[in-house]
């Protein structure tokens, strides 16, 4: 018997199964390959626009994404550097084959973890609660509870035009029979469609006709615990180049030919990462797309290209992409295809994760709907916490949508649903610039001390580091430029008037052109550079962060006001008729839950506040 069972061992099986066996759970993973583990079938990337956040979060809470990323990355990419703090993010380009090796490695040595290879027939129920799974061989094995991590593996189909196989990526074997027990204990699934992009030999390109795209020189890390002599030293370029006319007019003529356009595809595909052929039809204003070709892996002559997922057939393929510069003369290795599988509507979820129909069972990943390996990764990490949490009769970990990345997706994916692959996006949060790259550990880590996954000496150094902080801080507020000193000189220089009072050096860091770097030395207190950068930024945009917090404290008394589970929304008066719907199928827990439900009107909520208000005066 196991404490927890992680069924998949992905980006979001790795992280549940890793959490649940760090949280003092004997946990198993079952997975078809161990040698599979964590791998990469699309991007070769961890990271990206909020995407790295999320990253960065899972390493706060104590998971493992960040630290094997930073070590396995080729290079290495702070984006939106010209923009706000609240939509910077790291990404970085990944070893595949490290990536993957790295974390098989993890599961393989981690205390309390059981690894069985094996294919999962079907869950073991009783009486609405779950009890284990059934393998293909007819074997049992019991647990308290079951993590659901399958990715894009039940009854999924590789699609190349009419060329149909049932398979999961990269022609891994499937499983058709889970998503029929899933069914049959009354959850209801849904059909979704990803892609990927043809690999072409790096030998076969002309790297002369694209624009190199180099990494940082200045790095900065997904994990607070990776330093400079831990990662690669000489980072691999990316390259960008583009479609050309030849390129859509090939996909016009073959358009027919696409499994998205020719009827095959039953499952709906993602807005945010379309294929060729959809960016064509879609945009067809543009005369070009971007193109970027991608390193994969140290050990492969074989390089990705981003931007050109299609399902159209093999010939096809040879010919578009030749027509694009730098790639005239190229040679695929794999060619791309699209993927289609089953998914569960998120909305039958608690905030938790575990499934309202069936006890003790949680899903997390892109069975949720969600697409991209960070999103999984968030999924299963917090999916673990809350099952362990629950084991122990403990309080369960909610995060709010103020607080982080994986706050709003959860929150989204359970009072919202998806019809599509759910991608975060910056936009998706209304705090984000709460939620930023530099403040991840000042969040989360509290929690993830609390739970267990953040050992104390690593929450010693967040404690201590926040000290530091604190007294910079301080100090900053608390000395003066007047006109005998150094400093006035330096705001002289930089444009700024003579002043007749004196300037806190809080004040001063303010203004445009002024850093932080600029007053370290006239300080008696040393921080490091990401201590520096945390302080500056809060000082800078000091008023948008205190009007934000104010905002978002204000709404926490809303989304704190618990909705009776018992409540019966046919006897709620003056309700619309799609709000009582979407109110009776959701069920939100709380009141700024179903605020944010689509189609619950403002005046839904008053009618739902009224009820309860009236149940508590009886």
């Amino acid at each position: 018997m196991f404490d927890i069972i992680v069924i998949g061992a992905g980006h979001a099986g790795v992280e549940a199964a890793l959490a649940a066996a760090r949280m003092g759970k004997k946990t198993a993973v079952i997975t078809m390959n161990v040698n599979k583990t964590a791998m990469m079938p699309c991007n070769p990337s961890v990271g990206g626009p909020a995407k790295g956040i999320v990253v960065r979060e899972i390493d706060a809470l104590g998971g493992q994404m960040g630290i094997t990323a930073d070590k396995t990355a080729l290079q290495f990419k702070m984006l939106n550097t010209n923009k706000g703090p609240g939509v910077q993010s790291l990404r970085v380009q990944s070893d595949k084959l490290a990536y993957s090796e790295m974390m098989k490695e993890c599961i393989l040595n981690q205390e309390n973890l059981t690894v069985i290879e094996a294919m999962v027939e079907r869950l073991l129920i009783n009486q609405k609660v779950i009890e284990g799974v059934v393998l293909k061989d007819a074997t049992i094995v019991n647990a308290k509870a079951v993590i659901l991590t399958t990715g894009t593996y039940m009854s999924s189909k590789i699609m190349i035009s009419d060329e149909v196989t049932e398979n999961g990526p990269d022609n891994e074997p499937t499983t058709n029979t889970l998503s029929q027990s899933i069914r049959d204990a009354g959850f209801t699934t849904f059909r979704l469609k990803t892609g990927t992009p043809p690999r072409v030999k790096t030998a076969s390109i002309d790297f002369s006709k694209t624009t190199i795209q180099p990494g940082d020189e200045k790095l900065q890390f997904f994990s607070s615990v990776t330093t400079e002599d831990q990662v690669i030293q000489e980072q691999y370029p990316c390259y960008l180049t583009y479609t050309a006319a030849a390129t859509h007019e090939m996909i016009h003529l073959n358009l027919h030919r696409s499994s998205m356009y020719s009827g095959v595809v039953e499952g709906v595909g993602p807005r945010y990462c379309p294929s060729i052929e959809d960016k064509i039809v879609r945009f067809a204003d543009k005369d070009r797309h971007q193109i970027f070709l991608e390193p994969q892996s140290a050990r492969l002559d074989t390089t990705y290209v981003q931007g050109f997922s299609t399902s159209l057939p093999k010939e096809v393929q040879d010919k578009m992409i030749r027509t694009i510069p730098g790639l005239e003369n190229c040679e695929i290795s794999e060619y791309a295809y699209a993927i289609e599988y089953d998914a569960i509507d998120p909305t039958q979820l608690y905030p938790t994760l575990e499934t309202r129909i069936i006890k003790n069972l949680y899903t997390a990943g892109q069975i949720n709907g969600t697409s991209g390996y960070e999103e999984a990764a968030g999924q299963g990490i917090m999916a673990a916490i809350n099952a362990a949490l629950k084991l122990d009769q403990r309080p369960p970990l909610i995060l709010r949508r103020d607080e982080a990345y994986i706050g709003v997706m959860i929150d989204d994916l359970i009072t919202k649903g998806t019809l599509e692959p759910y991608r975060l996006l910056t936009s998706r949060a209304e705090y984000r610039l709460l939620l930023r790259h530099d403040n991840a550990e000042s969040r989360l880590s509290a929690y993830g001390h609390q739970v267990g996954l953040l050992k104390d000496e690593r929450y010693d150094a967040f404690v201590q580091a926040t000290k530091m902080k604190d007294l910079l801080m301080e100090q900053l507020k608390t000395r003066r430029i007047t006109k005998k000193d150094e400093l006035y000189q330096l705001l002289v220089s930089k444009g700024y008037p003579q002043l007749n009072e004196g300037l806190s050096y809080h004040d001063a860091i303010k203004r445009p052109h002024i850093e932080i770097s600029d007053f370290l030395p006239y300080l008696d207190v040393q921080v490091d550079a990401k201590v520096a950068h945390q302080t500056q930024v809060e000082i800078k945009y000091e008023g948008y962060i205190v009007k934000a917090r104010k905002e978002a404290d204000k709404l926490r008394s809303v989304d704190e006001l618990s909705i009776p589970e018992d409540i019966n929304y046919d006897d709620v008066l003056h309700l619309s008729i799609e709000g009582r719907q979407k109110l009776t199928k959701i069920r939100p827990l709380t009141i700024g839950q179903a605020s944010r439900i689509s189609g619950v009107s403002p005046a839904d909520v008053t009618n739902v506040l009224m009820t309860i208000k009236s149940r508590v005066r009886k």
